[in-house]
């Protein structure tokens, strides 16, 4: 096969080695830095291999644009149109001819190629582009090659090909296949670092940063943005502030090919461009004319949360490989210049390789194509990286849910008629469950705007998308609609396409997001439990319920990106079946009572409720007693002799520690469901718990046993020399008693209870303390002698002698007169 008359590429070197591999072994590994010239040249040269035969060569692309740019570029190498010896086959249309010998496929396809013809007849070569990437596709296609090849197909040749990848990791997942190397021909890239401000918004930043390159040096410059939306602001920020001369390109994967072709093609003579790109231009592709690039260092990447089902797009940094990528660009034809928007010593803090979305991913649409193969846990296949157990559980729990899985994780008929519609199983269930009732039609339109990013624009609203992409006449969107209506027959769907609300269709693939609104304008929380914001000036920010299809953000902030209204009606006729009616008792702090309600509800969503009688159950009981616990234990009905009594129990656990329990405020109010709603069972409110009440449930607490103990060691009186008898304080550290002086004249001893001495609050006549003593043998020998000066002017009528052991004990003042 001849060679590119215009270019001597680097991989040429490498080429003999390489068919000596493939020759001797059915797999091998290429790794080639870009502009190697690996994507276009490979496949021109395995033709000729004697061992391919008439069999054809097929080349997987993780992107559209990058296969149809490689198939083009093969195709002009032989002078021919795509579709001759070069072919192509994407989602939205293939041109292949019976001379077809080189296929370029997008990852996607090619695994509905080996799951329809397992044995892959015809084919005698799969090589698998830019695997670095590391998608789910390309790692499923790659094991199912694998096993196809070591089950039915011992002459397949498969080689994994990339600039930057780890070549022994996947020599060895390859049975240690051969490793074939290639120089590149990159020219010398100069890097330039710019420490970005955080405060200030990325497109500003951005739009400072090619301002500045544009100026420093000549040449057109490819723009590295997360996404499309910072493009777009990115775009606007840089229209007012360059001139006439200097082209505006975006360019991602929403584009029309037409669009993405502009963008990567050179500019007018006497012209510069600034393509502003996702990164869908780090690999597989050239940008004529682009020596300067500009990185923000930022991508993003979906990350899946396999607890909420939910996959959401997040910002993060960039991989180190990701940034070198990306600083290659600038030196693909000439030197170049490389400014990235962060510090020099920052790079080598990022991650070496991007995760592989096998780690982060919804993997049941994997998992359902892996049961069609006959594979009931995806983990005995050759994978990189294992599936985590986690999402595949929850992959496992959906599919069943639908229907799809039976118990034992095959393929039912419910499953078959789901994978014949090569859509996500969601919408493939949407799709199957509305041609039952003549809404087919409508679903796959809706699917069509739902995996074709950008298409009838980027409202937020569904039905709103839907109606635009019905009126675009443009030919992505003529691509899509001839793809929607092949799902609609796939389906089953006859008579013509009747238009339908979004929200009914979607809550057939979405029913754990069906959402009703709550707190502030905007906000809403799913069945599942998670929460989600609209921009309150959204029309369906006014809506009750919606139902959502995509977010972004953190579970925090989660911000809603398409979405569709629908009607509490049509929700519950729709999950009949999934509806619970449930009795909630909640507390009032307020009314510091009960309060209960009926409530239907679909998971975490209210769809109704109505007031009930609050039920006299031990769950209410537990309830109240909990509410009074965070109002505060000082709210019960406490009286003196309940307090006294666990004053008591906690100074012998102060004194003698466990068995005696613990009855502080916070022991207390911890296991407040434990120890109180027993006997408060039948009680809806504070106010209706009698003092009974507290007293039984703070008793139940104390063995039987040990009250008698309680008795002895702690008594709750002290009778005095008069005969009173008085109640003893156990709050402090020590037992107190506080009794008048006169009542203990003639006690020649010192007060114990239990036999421990108590400390003595000596009180005078109106009951105000004048001393406090450990000895009142003591203070009768020692400060009596002070406290009668003083007491006896102010307390004339009681008695006050000189020598109080030798006085009578007395509750009573003298007679007056005396």
């Amino acid at each position: 096969m001849a060679a590119d008359p215009h270019a001597s590429l680097p991989i040429e070197a490498a080429l003999p080695e390489l068919r000596r591999a493939l020759e001797a072994r059915n797999t091998a590994v290429l790794v080639a830095p870009p502009g190697a010239g690996k994507t276009t040249r490979v496949p021109l040269d395995l033709l000729a291999a004697p061992w391919l035969g008439d069999g054809k060569v097929i080349l997987l692309e993780p992107r559209r644009l990058a296969a149809r740019a490689a198939a083009a570029r093969m195709a002009r190498t032989l002078n021919e149109e795509v579709g001759g010896t070069v072919g192509l086959r994407v989602r939205l249309g293939s041109k292949i001819s019976a001379r077809t010998r080189i296929e370029v496929v997008t990852e996607g396809v090619f695994t509905r190629m080996i799951l329809d013809d397992p044995e892959l007849t015809g084919i005698g070569a799969v090589l698998f582009d830019e695997f670095h990437e590391r998608s789910l596709d390309a790692d499923l296609g790659l094991a199912l090659a694998l096993d196809a090849q070591g089950g039915l197909r011992e002459d397949l040749r498969i080689l994994v090909m990339s600039a930057t990848l780890d070549g022994a990791r996947v020599a060895a997942l390859l049975g240690d296949a051969p490793v074939v190397a290639s120089e590149g021909r990159a020219f010398p890239v100069e890097t330039r670092h710019l420490d970005r401000d955080p405060n200030k918004r990325l497109e500003d930043s951005v739009t400072d940063a090619v301002l500045r390159a544009l100026r420093a040096d000549p040449g057109s410059v490819l723009v590295f943005l997360p996404g499309q939306a910072e493009i777009r602001r990115t775009a606007e920020a840089l229209a007012g502030k360059v001139g006439p001369d200097i082209i505006i390109a975006p360019l991602y994967g929403a584009l029309t090919p037409a669009e993405q072709d502009r963008a990567v093609s050179p500019p007018p003579p006497g012209q510069r461009k600034v393509v502003l790109a996702t990164s869908i231009a780090e690999t597989s592709l050239t940008i004529e004319g682009v020596r300067i690039v500009v990185d923000s260092g930022l991508a993003r990447v979906p990350v899946y949360e396999p607890g909420l089902g939910l996959t959401r797009l997040v910002t993060a940094r960039a991989s180190r490989a990701a940034v070198d990528q990306r600083r290659g660009r600038a030196g693909r034809t000439e030197p170049g210049i490389c400014w990235r928007l962060w510090p020099d010593a920052a790079t080598g803090a990022l991650d070496a390789f991007a995760r592989p979305e096998i780690l982060s991913s919804d993997l049941a649409g994997m998992l359902l194509d892996c049961a069609a193969w006959g594979v009931t846990d995806p983990r005995t296949l050759a994978f990189l990286d294992s599936p985590p157990a986690p999402a595949l559980a929850e992959a496992r729990a959906m599919l069943e849910g639908l229907g799809a899985l039976d118990a034992e994780g095959r393929l039912t008929e419910t499953g078959r008629r789901l994978r014949a519609l090569p859509l996500p199983p969601r919408l493939a269930r949407m799709v199957a469950s509305a041609a039952l009732d003549g809404r087919g039609r409508a679903a796959a339109n809706l699917a069509a705007v739902l995996v074709e990013r950008g298409l009838g624009g980027d409202s937020v609203d569904l039905d709103e998308r839907v109606e635009r992409f019905s009126r675009d006449r443009g030919g992505r969107a003529a691509d899509m609609r001839r793809l929607a209506e092949n799902w609609a027959r796939i389906a089953g769907a006859t008579g013509p396409a009747e238009p339908s609300p979004a929200g009914p269709l979607l809550a057939l693939a979405f029913p754990d997001r069906v959402a009703r609104a709550r707190g502030k304008e905007g906000e809403f929380v799913m069945a599942s439990g998670r929460a989600g914001r609209l921009d309150a000036a959204s029309p369906l920010a006014r809506e009750t319920f919606i139902v959502i299809a995509d977010l972004a953000g953190s579970a925090a902030n989660a911000r809603i990106l398409a979405a569709a209204a629908i009607g509490a009606e049509t929700i519950e006729a729709l999950f009949a079946d999934r509806i619970e009616s449930v009795t909630q008792v909640t507390f009032d702090p307020q009314a510091a009572a009960l309060r209960a309600r009926a409530v239907r509800r679909l998971g975490a969503v209210n769809l109704g409720e109505k007031t009930l009688p609050v039920p006299g159950d031990e769950r209410s009981a537990a309830i109240l007693a909990e509410g009074i616990a965070k109002l505060g234990l000082d709210r019960l009905p406490w009286t003196a002799a309940i307090a006294q009594w666990r004053a008591r129990v906690n100074f012998m656990r102060a004194a003698e520690g466990e068995p005696w329990p613990d009855l502080s405020d916070a022991a207390l109010a911890e296991k407040a469901a434990d120890w109180l709603a027993p006997s408060i069972q039948g009680r809806t409110s504070l106010a209706a718990i009698t003092a009974d009440d507290l007293a039984n449930a703070l008793h139940a607490l104390l063995p039987w046993e040990m009250r008698a103990r309680l008795d002895k060691a702690a008594p709750t009186h002290v009778e005095v020399p008069t005969g009173s008898r008085i109640p003893v304080d156990y709050a402090a550290e020590e037992p107190a008693l506080s009794v008048r002086v006169q009542e203990l004249f003639g006690l020649d001893s010192h007060p114990s209870a239990g036999g421990r001495p108590l400390v003595l609050h000596l009180l005078s006549p109106a009951q105000r303390p004048i001393q406090i003593t450990r000895d009142l043998p003591g203070f009768w020998r020692g400060s009596w002698a002070a406290v009668r000066a003083e007491m006896r002017g102010r307390y004339p009528r009681h008695p006050w002698p000189d020598d109080p052991l030798a006085e009578a004990p007395t509750r009573r003042a003298k007679p007056r007169g005396t």
